[in-house]
């Protein structure tokens, strides 16, 4: 695969993840809808993540050119405890740090609190996080637990401040399951937890799924170095361990192992600079394992694909203690690889296990194959061996059974 090629797989994969999606999601639920229904409400939206629902009403322009809404948001509680959050994020993105939220509160004797936060920096290293006045005017707040779907649903009218863009109000909701008192805990680490923000346009009803976007990208990033890094880098190291010399000698060995490893490592760096893109995206949540392999990866193969014009000459003194390098190195990163990808899968939990079950599909098709050419190998090595050692005999015997006796005297 060509150079340009490649950047155009690159280019493509960015365009269609990174690029926002407008699009009204898919309608509430029943239940959902006739709350909103008694309450006049014309908009209603099932957010991304988190099972989350939110419904509106229309917009009422006050004489301050202040945004007047009705609002319901709905999110299922797992347990007799908990906490459901709903907030706006005045700033440019939609992101935690800077909502201004509504949080209910279920207690576990069933008692229940709605209150004002205000979601800070402090926040998320650990402080106390307790109500306290935001700059929004709530007229009215009420919290429902509806026990027969066992969903929190709070109700509240807002007056928004003209710094409140409506045709795009950054939105920010979020699920806990710990709570002491007036203070909701901290909620699970998840991508889905992290992914629970979206921008709406409140006139037309139309989203920007900003969560749906980050778990598109998510998705090539995972395929392009599963594929290029996880797949194809070792199929490069299996032809050139197997068809140099030993078992299978090929003429054109070197330019098929070379071909495979630029493929494969032009998708992995794809792979992996979508990644790069991924973790700007949430610079607030930030996986250090599996970024810190990922720079080695990245760093290790760029240094074997210096091979191609690097590598000492044949007849050079070092070449054997490159070899010893080279080797040593390939076979570490297989090992690097697949420890991040099954790291990635870690991070990403995914309902269905078909991909880690794909992968480790992979690993074992490869694994056998590797396998079947190592027996061939040793098969034909012993074979040769024998062979070698027969000749070397009948050689001997030859040379003793021609010899002369030397004279007497001599």
């Amino acid at each position: 695969m060509s150079p340009p090629h490649a950047t155009l797989i690159l280019i493509l994969a960015l365009s269609s993840s990174i690029s926002h999606i407008s699009s009204h999601t898919s309608s509430c639920t029943h239940d959902f809808s006739q709350m909103g229904t008694k309450r006049n409400i014309t908009h209603c939206v099932k957010l991304s993540t988190l099972g989350a629902q939110f419904a509106w009403n229309n917009i009422i322009l006050n004489n301050n050119s202040n945004s007047k809404i009705d609002i319901i948001f709905s999110a299922k509680m797992e347990n007799d405890k908990g906490w459901v959050a709903w907030g706006v994020n005045p700033g440019e993105t939609a992101q935690m740090v800077g909502t201004r939220a509504l949080i209910g509160i279920k207690n576990p004797d069933g008692s229940m609190k709605i209150n004002t936060y205000n979601v800070t920096s402090l926040t998320r290293i650990g402080f106390p996080f307790l109500p306290s006045k935001i700059e929004l005017v709530v007229e009215k707040r009420d919290l429902v637990f509806q026990e027969t779907i066992k969903h929190l649903v709070i109700y509240a009218t807002i007056v928004l401040p003209t710094e409140y863009n409506i045709s795009r109000l950054n939105i920010v909701w979020q699920v806990g399951h710990e709570v002491d008192e007036l203070e909701p805990k901290i909620h699970s680490a998840t991508l889905e937890n992290m992914d629970s923000i979206d921008t709406i346009d409140l006139e037309s009803g139309v989203v920007e799924v900003v969560g749906v976007n980050r778990q598109h990208l998510r998705m090539v990033h995972g395929i392009l170095n599963i594929v290029g890094w996880g797949t194809i880098l070792p199929i490069g190291v299996i032809l050139s361990r197997y068809l140099k010399r030993f078992p299978c000698k090929y003429k054109y060995w070197f330019r098929l192992h070379a071909s495979t490893q630029c493929v494969g490592y032009v998708l992995g760096v794809s792979g992996w600079i979508i990644g790069l893109v991924l973790g700007h995206a949430s610079s607030q949540h930030t996986f250090r394992t599996h970024r810190i392999l990922g720079i080695c990866i990245f760093t290790f193969t760029t240094l074997q694909m210096f091979a191609l014009r690097l590598k000492p000459n044949m007849r050079d003194e070092f070449r054997e203690y490159w070899n010893m390098y080279h080797h040593f190195l390939g076979y570490s990163l297989l090992a690097i690889i697949a420890t991040n990808i099954f790291q990635g899968f870690a991070i990403l939990r995914p309902r269905s296990h078909k991909w880690e079950q794909s992968y480790i599909g992979i690993l074992g098709a490869l694994g056998l194959i590797t396998l079947g050419f190592e027996l061939v190998t040793w098969i034909k090595f012993i074979r040769l061996n024998k062979n070698r050692q027969k000749t070397s005999s009948s050689t001997q015997d030859a040379d003793q059974a021609g010899g002369t006796t030397p004279p007497e005297g001599s």
